[in-house]
């Protein structure tokens, strides 16, 4: 099972150059603002989140707060298109659905 590998000077063939897409170091430490808040969870609930967290190597305190995170960034944008489509049917814009 240990076969070497034998590398030969072949051609690469064409190579195309990509723009870099990987954002700077600097936005890899970015935290945001956080509020403490005391928030009573249920035992199973915590139960649950410390026991996964520790599975994945991870902080249970910080996966809920992921999940928040996730949570509201869902609603916010559902919150949104229901707006917007309020303020189009006030101003008399119909909607189509094609």
């Amino acid at each position: 099972m240990s076969k070497k590998i034998k590398y030969t000077d072949e051609p690469i063939g064409d190579v195309k150059i990509v723009a870099d897409f990987l954002p700077p170091p600097e936005a890899l430490v970015f935290r945001e603002e956080g509020v403490k808040v005391t928030l009573a969870l249920s035992k199973k609930s915590v139960d649950f989140f410390k026991h996964q967290a520790q599975t994945h190597h991870s902080q249970y305190q910080r996966m809920i707060r992921h999940l928040l995170d996730a949570y509201v960034d869902r609603h916010s944008a559902a919150d949104s298109a229901k707006t917007s489509t309020k303020r189009s049917a006030k101003r008399g814009v119909a909607k189509t659905n094609n």
